[in-house]
């Protein structure tokens, strides 16, 4: 099968548009999930079944650390689809309060040689209302562990943005098991700017304010940071999450930066502006992690999320400090056995390692830092 992908991408699928393959194979899988039966064998043979795998975090328990990131699923359409390709997790969106096109197309295209994909998608989706609807449907399902991403509409000025973030939040609260503030994507004008502390304050608290209203003040709450970030703003953001008491972070959004690259010159001209994603994001992506690990311990889940091809990545991420790891360009240049091969390799890797879970390995290659004046209040660090 993972041949078999191989051939198919490289012969076909790198030819064609990228934002077509991926509503037509999204929608093939959803039709397949659909059939009775299909969606829960798929899961029950391609799905984590290590038990060294469990992971405990953010008060839920995970099958296992690989979850699906954000902009996969946008509108809530199949996460019981793609759980079914062997996720522990999935997460939607990004979801803005109001539904908008996003930017015109074409704005999603593959750099092969660098296995990256440079994004300018511009939040598209149906609005928070709708996947709502969608959400309160599928209410009583099985179904994976589901997290929300919600973002900035880009029409909403940003003076206003605590309002906008806040309506998403209590309408899609009653139905998520997390809810991620996405204040990174370089692709909804100002959107980065939010994401100094002096900005994202007053969010976060907009924000835990509607779970409350929405009866859900325990949900998880968490924040998605760039990779661009200076390491002083990286600093700023671990220390604000532990004064306010955010559940999370995840690190890394996908990145400006075009160093590196393999690729022509003339593929990069033409690829464009927007965020890129893929193995060039591993380095930085990773530095930005051990620096959250090394700032906040144990006291914060860390996702990792950014490079992450190999169970090799994986395991040097959660080495690194990540409770949870996510993908998405992986899978599209892994096909869909890719997250099976993920798990199955972190599994060898943690029983080669000696431990007797995947939670054992979690941050044992970085040495925490005394608690800085931001948290001086919070339970003592704990070095992995």
């Amino acid at each position: 099968m993972t041949v078999f992908y191989q051939i198919l991408f490289s012969s076909v699928l790198r030819h064609l548009d990228a934002e077509t393959i991926h509503k037509v194979s999204f929608g093939a899988l959803r039709c397949a999930a659909a059939v009775p039966g299909v969606a829960a064998t798929a899961g029950r043979l391609l799905g984590p079944r290590e038990p060294e795998l469990t992971v405990h975090a953010l008060g839920r328990e995970f099958p296992g650390p690989l979850g699906l990131a954000a902009g996969f699923d946008k509108n809530a359409e199949g996460p019981e689809a793609l759980a079914a390709l062997g996720f522990g997790f999935v997460e939607i969106g990004t979801v803005t309060a109001q539904p908008q096109p996003g930017n015109p197309r074409p704005r999603l295209i593959r750099l092969v040689k660098d296995r990256a994909i440079v994004n300018r998608m511009g939040f598209n989706n149906e609005g928070s209302a709708l996947v709502a609807e969608r959400l309160h449907h599928r209410q009583g399902r099985p179904g994976p562990i589901l997290g929300v991403n919600i973002g900035k509409t880009k029409v909403t000025p940003e003076d206003e943005a605590e309002g906008d973030y806040a309506t998403s939040a209590r309408r899609l609260a009653p139905y998520a098991d997390y809810m991620v503030v996405n204040v990174s994507s370089p692709n909804t004008p100002g959107l980065r700017d939010l994401q100094s502390v002096e900005r994202l304050r007053p969010i976060l608290s907009a924000v835990r304010d509607a779970l409350t209203e929405a009866g859900r003040p325990e949900l998880p709450l968490l924040v998605k940071i760039a990779p661009d970030l200076a390491d002083e703003d990286v600093d700023a953001v671990a220390d604000l999450a532990l004064d306010l008491g955010l559940d999370g972070i995840i690190a890394t959004n996908t990145t400006i930066s075009r160093e590196g690259l393999t690729s022509s010159a003339e593929e990069i001209e033409a690829a464009g502006g927007g965020g890129l994603s893929g193995a060039p994001l591993k380095e930085r992506s990773l530095e930005v992690l051990r620096r959250l690990r090394v700032r906040v311990g144990d006291r914060v889940t860390l996702i990792a999320v950014g490079g992450i091809d190999t169970p090799e990545d994986a395991w040097a991420r959660i080495r690194a400090g990540a409770t949870l790891v996510q993908g998405y360009t992986g899978l599209v240049y892994g096909g869909p056995l890719w997250p099976r091969r993920i798990h199955r390799g972190l599994a060898r890797l943690v029983r080669a390692a000696g431990h007797a879970s995947v939670a054992d390995a979690v941050g044992t290659d970085v040495t925490v830092a005394a608690p800085t004046s931001a948290s001086a209040d919070t339970a003592p660090v704990t070095t992995a």
